[in-house]
């Protein structure tokens, strides 16, 4: 039997997502590489790439949790829905992105390109962020924005600029630069992109440590 949940649409299931993360909804679409949840309770649509679900079942839950039935059109719609085509669709809306921690980036996508793709966020301004590392998209309600923000004080589109396909090489063209990696939440991950060589990074960090870092594990990255 080939699984590919689709006799699980429209049924309440539980999610459990790689760092002890867990969502419950009921499901929407399903394609090779992500699902789509409507969480009814909060009313809002998790986009969520296969690669981060650890586990998935049909489940009983209280019915506090299942307040209303999905409503009809999906913020982001697509044919034979994919990561990338949800990506595509997602272009230019406002959405929430949780990539780590215990911290969601709020925003709209700009560019996307082999591996990663261009968010801005009016708190964190432009990151790169891999696609690799994106657990969850969910899409703002039409005609809402970040923090509530007006639209004369939300972040205009930042100027286009030529992008390097892949992540890496997107890595190579801020060599030398003071870069912030995965929001800066450790000291370590804020300094100088020295060089990138075969899948490593070198950082010297403000005190003048020089600190190497894999990167395949870098969610985001920006300029300050």
């Amino acid at each position: 039997m080939p699984i590919d949940f689709v006799d699980l649409i429209g049924k309440k299931i539980e999610v459990e997502l790689s760092g002890g993360n867990f969502h419950k909804g009921i499901l929407l679409d399903s394609g090779l590489d992500i699902i789509v949840l409507y969480d009814s309770k909060n009313h809002r649509f998790i986009y969520i790439p296969f690669i981060h679900v650890q586990r998935l079942k049909e489940t009983e839950l209280e019915e506090e949790d299942f307040t209303n039935t999905p409503p009809t059109e999906k913020p982001i719609e697509t044919d034979a829905i994919s990561f990338r085509k949800a990506l595509t669709v997602a272009k230019g809306l406002f959405l929430n992105v949780y990539v780590t921690g215990n911290k969601s980036i709020h925003g709209y996508l700009t560019s996307i390109m082999n591996d990663y793709f261009v968010f801005h966020s009016p708190v964190y301004k432009t990151m790169c962020i891999s696609m690799n590392h994106v657990k969850w998209l969910i899409p703002y309600p039409p005609n809402t924005t970040p923090y509530s923000l007006t639209s004369e004080n939300l972040p205009l589109m930042p100027k286009s600029t030529a992008l390097a396909r892949s992540f890496d090489e997107q890595l190579k063209k801020f060599e030398n630069q003071l870069v912030i990696i995965d929001g800066g939440d450790d000291p370590e991950k804020i300094g100088v992109l020295q060089k990138i060589q075969y899948n490593k990074i070198a950082l010297v960090t403000a005190e003048g440590e020089r600190i190497y870092r894999n990167v395949e594990h870098i969610k985001t990255v920006q300029l300050p």
